[in-house]
């Protein structure tokens, strides 16, 4: 009944609209031809008028001719009473006066009509918004109970947190159990970690496993325009888990509503912080028996106020990291679930391929790949499939149609090629692919894989870095002498390590082991800013110069690799322009005369998790 009383009261306010923009754009009757005053003179001479009538506030004359058609004259005001007189005279056989008496009434209920109309358009809309309720009850807004389907098993790649949040569901099925034992369960359980890593998928879970009703909202949920709202709003949400109690509250991204208060230019935000303390107080009043266990996710625990991340509130927090390797293999085992698969993929090469990469990239990995084998009229997904996928999600589809001339074609080869052959020879991880096919905003890219997760990172395998994100330049300036704009990204790159090499790895040997600029930490503006100066404009003269050193240093090393291995240099570059991509094997192959040099030892990790890359081979 409710919903059929809101349906016919938009639908009346939609009429109420359509008849007001008709009335207001509905055209009046065309106006009758303007007469100039001498014409008119001459008519009412000739005796040519049959009907006048004089419009005394439009200073106008409206008549009628004795032909029959229609004229009206406008004359300037002073000239009112010689106008009249000239009619008067003319003996016009019928002349009326038309003083246009305004009806003051009419007048200001027209007036007001505009104002009253927005009125109650904006009251309207807002108890609608609200649902059917009036402007003193925004806070009654409630949330319809879920209860989810998911289940631990729907999870995969995140153990640790799983078996910490299998506590909280232990406590919903039984909580007499912990009673016994004299043990209190958390009453908030905080998780936090990179989007698209799980966090919403574990909250689920955990009301599926226990069978509870489970409330989801976002934190940007309680945050109104009307200061109180969003603390009434809070409390109902509370009163409402109890009342069905066992159940979970969950609160997406927190950050939006649990940010530090009264931080910033200009103080705080009177709604948020309101919103907050009211969230605060119902976390800390919680009967430790109630069976309602509040989560909440955020992917910026830095900025949140700390009365939330005491104990007694959120007295848990889990990191829910990106997956590893063997996560990835699992969790791209729940996502091909629904596909199927050719014969030749391997989930395992294809995780270590993946490396870096979120749950949510993995499944949208698998949905990309079946529609490229669905535009291929194939059931089945392939390896080709997938590694396009992965190449569509890290660096755009391809673009063939950029038509590249032969001199470009050649320069991009022996830039991919400086890279492949300098990163060969350092030691670094093996080439999985160079291509010279456009793709996205880049015209050219050379991957490297790690052959295992890693976590650590040894300086050799930086500087061997900084010489393969520098060898696509060295090779242009070999080859070429005139080197071009398609090492901007790579020199973009290879700076900002090596000036965190100087800054914040301590990995300058003449600055020593010393982190040189402080963590920003204004939360209004976000905390954007990576630090801020805290040293002298000599030190900064001299951590210029170190990065400059680290930076030659690398160029120097990637153009005599070059100069010593032209030959195998020249035989890449070759195959490039002849099949334009290149695999593993084949690089290996056409690379084997050339023995890594001084390669170090396996146990550092890359900065960027998906390997080298190079999307930057031209503007």
């Amino acid at each position: 009944m409710k919903d059929r009383r809101r349906v016919l009261g938009i639908g009346a306010l939609a009429l109420a609209v359509v008849a007001l923009v008709v009335v207001l754009a509905w055209p009046g009757a065309d106006p009758p031809p303007e007469l100039g005053l001498n014409a008119f003179s001459q008519k009412l001479a000739s005796g040519s008028v049959a009907k006048v009538t004089l419009l005394d506030r439009d200073h106008a004359l409206r008549g009628t001719l004795t032909n029959g058609r229609e004229f009206r004259v406008q004359f300037p005001e002073q000239s009112t009473d010689e106008i009249t007189r000239q009619i008067t005279r003319a003996k016009v056989a019928k002349f009326t006066v038309d003083q246009q008496n305004e009806n003051r009434l009419v007048s200001t209920l027209l007036a007001l009509a505009p104002f009253a109309f927005i009125l109650v358009l904006v009251v309207v809309l807002l108890r609608h918004a609200q649902g059917g309720r009036g402007l003193l009850e925004f806070g009654k807004k409630t949330r319809p109970v879920q209860r989810p389907t998911v289940t631990f098993a729907d999870v995969a790649g995140l153990p640790e947190a799983v078996e910490e949040l299998s506590e909280i569901r232990d406590f919903l099925v039984d909580p007499a159990k912990f009673a016994r034992a004299g043990a209190r369960i958390p009453k908030g359980v905080l998780l936090s970690g990179p989007p698209g890593t799980g966090k919403t998928l574990l909250a689920r879970a955990v009301a599926g496993e226990a069978d509870v009703p489970f409330f989801s909202l976002s934190g940007s949920d309680f945050v109104e325009m009307f200061v109180g709202v969003g603390a009434s709003r809070v409390r109902k949400l509370f009163q409402h888990a109890k009342d069905v109690a066992p159940a979970i509250i969950f609160v997406d991204e927190l950050d939006a509503v649990g940010r530090h208060r009264g931080a910033g230019v200009g103080g705080g935000h009177d709604e948020r912080e309101q919103t907050l303390n009211q969230l605060l107080v119902e976390m800390d009043g919680f009967d430790a028996t109630s069976g309602v266990i509040v989560l909440a996710s955020t992917n910026r625990p830095d900025i949140l106020d700390p009365a939330l991340l005491r104990p007694g509130r959120f007295d848990r927090q889990i990191v829910v990291d990106r997956p590893d390797l063997e996560g990835r293999i699992a969790v791209l085992g729940v996502h091909t679930r629904g596909v199927t698969l050719a014969p030749d993929v391997d989930l395992s090469v294809l995780a270590r391929r993946t490396a870096g990469l979120t749950g949510a990239d993995l499944e949208n990995l698998v949905n990309e790949a079946a529609l490229l084998a669905t535009r291929r009229d194939e059931h089945a997904i392939r390896v080709h499939d997938l590694e396009e996928a992965i190449d569509r999600l890290v660096a755009g589809p391809e673009r063939r149609s950029r038509l590249l001339s032969d001199a470009e074609r050649r320069i991009i080869a022996y830039h991919e090629g400086g890279h492949a052959l300098v990163g060969h020879a350092s030691g670094t991880d093996p080439v999985h692919r160079i291509t010279i096919i456009p793709r996205g905003q880049s015209l050219g890219s050379t991957l490297s894989l790690p052959s295992e997760d890693r976590f650590l990172v040894r300086r050799s395998e930086l500087l061997a870095q900084l010489a393969m994100l520098l060898g696509g330049r060295a090779a242009e300036e070999i080859v070429f002498v005139d080197p071009t704009t398609g090492a901007r990204d790579d020199i973009a790159r290879a700076t900002t390590i090596a000036r965190q090499m100087v800054t914040e790895f301590g990995m300058s040997d003449g600055l020593g082991p010393m982190r040189f600029g402080q963590p920003q930490g204004e939360v209004f503006l976000g905390r954007d800013f990576s630090s801020t100066p805290d040293y002298s404009d000599e030190v900064a003269a001299r951590i210029d110069e170190e990065v400059r050193a680290l930076l030659g240093g690398a160029h120097a090393e990637a153009r005599r690799v070059l100069t010593v291995h032209r030959a195998a240099l020249d035989r890449l570059v070759v195959a490039l322009l002849e099949r334009e991509t290149l695999q593993a094997d084949e690089v290996a192959s056409i690379l084997s005369t050339v023995v890594p040099e001084a390669a170090p030892e396996r146990g550092g990790a890359r900065p960027s998790a998906l390997g080298i890359r190079d999307p930057g081979s031209g503007e």
